[in-house]
């Protein structure tokens, strides 16, 4: 279990003895199965965005403090294939996470195909949150307008606003994005 998976498993662990709940009824409220919420608690499996958005309303909590290590350390350093994998629900694309989990800022690697989407449909959460793209052109739609970002560019907002990210090129869009405080 690598350490990002390690915390969050242990995370969830404790959020789910501090209600009292077996993994059964966890599962009843969220709709994942015991074996999937045994092995994200294990480390073995990696939760979607939006699985993480269904634990976190169970636990009445922010996804962030999901994340949240009480250990992390002050100055960290993040390497390939040791970093979490967020799946981006049926995107069809996942998000890399770069930056350890002390709950101030979440910085965020993708890879977007063509005609792929972040979500459905627009949403919003309490953060600031700013998208660069490294190569491509991303679509971003935030509350009523949309904008087309080009290699180089990079758009900043309040996050409170209905938005969401998409590809509507032929080509693969790499991307990061920053949010502060941490919201998937």
């Amino acid at each position: 279990m690598t350490g990002a998976r390690a915390v969050l498993g242990e995370r969830l662990k404790a959020l789910r003895a501090e209600k009292g709940m077996s993994l059964r009824q966890l599962s009843e409220q969220t709709g994942l199965s015991p074996g999937m919420l045994s092995n994200i608690e294990n480390g073995v499996n990696e939760p979607s965005l939006g699985s993480l958005r269904t634990l976190a309303a169970v636990f009445e909590a922010s996804i962030a403090t999901l994340f949240t290590d009480p250990d992390a350390p002050m100055v960290a350093i993040s390497s390939p294939g040791e970093r979490m994998i967020l799946q981006a629900g049926g995107a069809g694309y996942s998000y890399e996470r770069l930056t350890p989990g002390r709950g101030d800022l979440e910085v965020l690697s993708a890879e977007i195909p063509p005609g792929a989407a972040s979500s459905p449909t627009t949403w919003g959460h309490p953060s600031t949150e700013c998208a660069y793209v490294i190569s491509g052109t991303l679509t971003v739609e935030i509350g009523d307008e949309t904008h087309t970002l080009h290699t180089g560019q990079s758009v900043t907002f309040d996050s409170r606003q209905p938005h969401r990210y998409l590809n509507e090129s032929k080509r693969v869009t790499r991307i990061i994005v920053s949010v502060t405080p941490p919201t998937p």
